[in-house]
């Protein structure tokens, strides 16, 4: 429940949070005949999973999902005990790239909210307490993202695999998600990217274009997307230890 104005006093501890939960995609390359979003893990859902995570973040929070419209007669019924008990949910169509399902969440966003945070339900281990830092870090800055920096060796290669040069990787970071991004500055962000057709990859590239600061917050190595065969089975792995089983 989003905290009323006057309570918030203006305290990282009482700051309003509208989480967007993206989950619309299909994920072919992980195979199967169930979208991404609703493949079990260990008897829970991505989904699932990543809606009981995002419930540990803030207080004053509020849940945005956003599914493909082809699974509101399949797959949302059998997310209805977990939408009730991590509700209040609001549930939207998604669209075709993943910017657009993005916007169509933020529309369907309180705009009480101080700060707007995006998650990928194919993330579900992300840690709770680097993406509490990256909340409080995009009320300070105005936008912030869970990262892990670069730790191997980096080619660059032509079309036929051969390498042309070793890419410095210091400074060089792998982006995750959440993504956190204050309300004002988001809304800034998508005017300009609207006035120059430009589509970003991820949440805070948004910003970046828009010439806003954006900081990194380290993440963890277990916050993998899940996106093959092969990260389904870690992830079960992860859950597994997180589970105590």
């Amino acid at each position: 429940m989003l905290a009323p104005e006057a309570h918030r006093a203006g305290r990282l501890g009482h700051v309003n949070v509208s989480m967007l939960l993206l989950a619309s995609g299909r994920g072919e390359r992980l195979g199967g005949d169930i979208p991404k979003a609703y493949v079990p893990c260990r008897g829970a859902s991505l989904v699932a999973r990543s809606l009981a995570r995002l419930t540990r973040i803030a207080e004053h929070r509020e849940i945005v999902l956003a599914i493909n419209p082809a699974d509101r007669a399949t797959h949302l019924p059998p997310l209805a005990a977990a939408l009730d008990e991590y509700g209040p949910v609001v549930v939207v169509d998604g669209g075709a790239t993943r910017q657009e399902s993005m916007r169509r969440a933020f529309a369907a966003s309180h705009p009480r909210a101080d700060v707007i945070l995006v998650h990928d339900a194919a993330r579900p281990f992300f840690p709770i307490e680097a993406a509490k830092r990256a909340v409080a870090a995009a009320y300070e800055v105005g936008a912030a993202l869970l990262a892990m920096p670069v730790p191997d060796t980096l080619k660059r290669c032509n079309a036929d695999g051969h390498v042309l040069e070793t890419v410095d990787r210091a400074g060089v970071w792998l982006a995750q998600t959440p993504q956190v991004i204050r309300r004002d500055r988001l809304i800034e962000a998508l005017a300009r990217a609207d006035a120059d057709g430009f589509e970003g990859t991820d949440d805070v590239s948004l910003c970046e274009h828009a010439g806003q600061p954006v900081v990194v917050v380290e993440g963890s190595r277990t916050n993998l997307k899940i996106t093959t065969p092969a990260d389904l089975r870690l992830a079960e792995l992860i859950a597994a230890a997180e589970d105590g089983a």
